[in-house]
This record gives C-alpha cells, sequence and structure tokens, in this order.
C-alpha cells in the first residue's frame, strides 16, 4: 500500500537536516566538561597502575609465603632460671607476670624474687610445671619464669649523651656479626661490670636481646642500654666525628692487648664474631686492630670471652 512505511521491504526515509546540530545539541555535548582527569594509578592502561598491581601482587606472595605471627608471640618474652629472675627484678625490668611452677621448692632466691614481686606490684601467678615448659621451649627454668615485654633499643647517640652525663670517658661496645644471643648477653653483662656506657648491635645479621640473651646477662641489660643502629659502619663513622677512637678487636691486631697504650681514650670497642671476625668495611673504620696474646694452641677465643678480657685491661688501665 503506498506510503506505508510498516510494509515489508519499505525504507524509512529520514527527516532532511540535522536536529542536533547547533548550540542546543551536539555543540553544546561536546563543550560540557567530562570531570577531573583520573589519577595515574586508576587508569588500566598507565604503567603507574601496572607498577602498583604487580606491588600488591608481590605482597599477597609474600603473605602466603610467611605465615602470621600471633600477637603474643611478638609481645612476649621470658626471663627464667632463678638467678636471672632475680636479677631483672632487682633491676626493676618492667615485667608483667612471675610464674612459678606448682610444687617448686623454695628456696633462698625464690623467696626473694617473691618478695621483690610483691614489692614492685609485679602478678604472681603459680602455673603447672607443664606450660612453663612450654613457654621457654624446654629450657632449664628452675620452676620459675618472669614474662617481660619486649626489649626497648636505645639511639647510638644515646650512650655518648650517657658518658658525658656521668662526666666519664666514653667507652662503648660495638658488636659486629655476633649471632649468638648467648654472646650478646654476656657481652653486655662484661660490659656493664667494667664500666661501659652501653653496647651497640646492627639491626641486620646480628642477635638481638632475646629471653635468651636477658637469661645469659643476668639482668645487666636492664642496667646498660643496648642501642640498635640502622647501618653499624654510619654510627662508628658518627662516633670517629665525635672525638672517639674506633678499636677493632682481632686474632691479627697490629698491638697486642697488654701494649694497649690508648686505653685512658674516649673508646669504640668492635668486636666481631668468633669465626669470621671482623666484616672488612668495619676494619677500615677502626682506628687501631688489638689482639689477645695466646699460646698457639688455641686458635681464638668465645667472643664472650675476648670482650670480657679486653674490658677488663681496659679497666685496669683506666683505674691506674
Amino acid at each position: 500500500m503506498p506510503g506505508n512505511s510498516q510494509r515489508k521491504g519499505a525504507i524509512r526515509k529520514k527527516p532532511r537536516g540535522n536536529p542536533t546540530a547547533g548550540s542546543g545539541g551536539r555543540v553544546r555535548r561536546g563543550l560540557e566538561g567530562k570531570g577531573p582527569t583520573p589519577k595515574a594509578v586508576d587508569r588500566v592502561k598507565h604503567p603507574a597502575h601496572k607498577r602498583a598491581k604487580a606491588a600488591e601482587r608481590a605482597k599477597d606472595r609474600e603473605r602466603t609465603r610467611r605465615p602470621a605471627r600471633k600477637d603474643n608471640d611478638s609481645a612476649v618474652e621470658w626471663v627464667y632460671g632463678r638467678n636471672p629472675v632475680v636479677e631483672a627484678l632487682r633491676a626493676g625490668v618492667p615485667a608483667a607476670a612471675l610464674h612459678v611452677a606448682e610444687g617448686t621448692e623454695r628456696d633462698a632466691r625464690l623467696r626473694e624474687a617473691l618478695l621483690v614481686a610483691v614489692e614492685t606490684g609485679v602478678s604472681v601467678l603459680e602455673v603447672p610445671r607443664a606450660e612453663l615448659d612450654r613457654v621457654t621451649a624446654g629450657g632449664s627454668h628452675q620452676g620459675v619464669a618472669l614474662q617481660i615485654p619486649p626489649y626497648e633499643y636505645a639511639h647510638p647517640d644515646d650512650l655518648l649523651d650517657r658518658a658525658h652525663a656521668a662526666g666519664e670517658v666514653p667507652l662503648i661496645v660495638a658488636l659486629d656479626g655476633v649471632t649468638d644471643p648467648r654472646n650478646l648477653g654476656a657481652i653486655t653483662r662484661s660490659a656493664a661490670a667494667f664500666g661501659a656506657h652501653g653496647v651497640v648491635v646492627p639491626e641486620r645479621r646480628t642477635a638481638s636481646m632475646s629471653a635468651s640473651a636477658w637469661k645469659t646477662s643476668a639482668g645487666a641489660a636492664a642496667r646498660i642500654p643496648v642501642a640498635r643502629a640502622g647501618n653499624l659502619n654510619r654510627a662508628l663513622k658518627s662516633y670517629k666525628d665525635a672525638g672517639l677512637l674506633v678499636i677493632g678487636l682481632d686474632m691479627d691486631g697490629a698491638v697486642d692487648l697488654p701494649s694497649f697504650e690508648a686505653a685512658t681514650e674516649p673508646i669504640v670497642l668492635v668486636i666481631g664474631s668468633e669465626g669470621k671476625g671482623l666484616a672488612r668495611l668495619v676494619r677500615e673504620n677502626c682506628d687501631l686492630i688489638v689482639s689477645i696474646p695466646m699460646t698457639s694452641a688455641t686458635e681464638s677465643l668465645n667472643a664472650g670471652i675476648a670482650a670480657g678480657v679486653t674490658l677488663y685491661e681496659i679497666s685496669r688501665r683506666r683505674a691506674s
């Protein structure tokens, strides 16, 4: 039927002209703003977006590789054994609770620990012996353990301030590559005994002030600060700029300890690991390398023992 545009095969003719042209149509819409430009990380094809996604995937992989630690595991340390517990309580270590195993024989040390705990407001808990075995990982706790918060490290500059405040010649001990916490505890104990003003440990590849170090130090870690340095070499250079001599302790030293005349000067004593000794860069930062004379039958001393011998000699020379 003529004029019926609905019939099969019919072609609808568009009206002439463009109704969207003009200021009220396409031009106006083209002039309208499209909003602020998205940030680079939000644009899918932008390199910044791809880098951000790659970083997220790397974090996810890291989380799946490392099991999450419980809060209690990272927030609790234990000092155990009767002598270390008594020493820690005497020194005023900030403790959360004193745990005593059921049926433990109460000798003079345990009675003193209980008395000091009560006087200082530390909670005393009687627990099954199996519980103490668990929290000390089977260590020799002798029926008593002290729960303490994680160790709070000082800044390396604080040790120098401590010496100046006391009006004393600075003596600081720095550790390079000492990974055994028992050595750290023993060195801290010797440093406190022979008048050092603190111990410096690097953040990486070294022992930390853990419960084992606390135990070996027998409470000395509460009487002398232990500082943590992000970079040991930078800390040594800072001490040198402050006028201290950096003295390395190594079996191949140029000066034997009995001939060490600079013992009365401001000193940073650097002690390396028993196996590898001082690292190359640390050795290059030392003003002098000192050795302990020994018989040929003995190759080297334990780092804790070597530190004790050297600190005693420095203390003796300063006293005389």
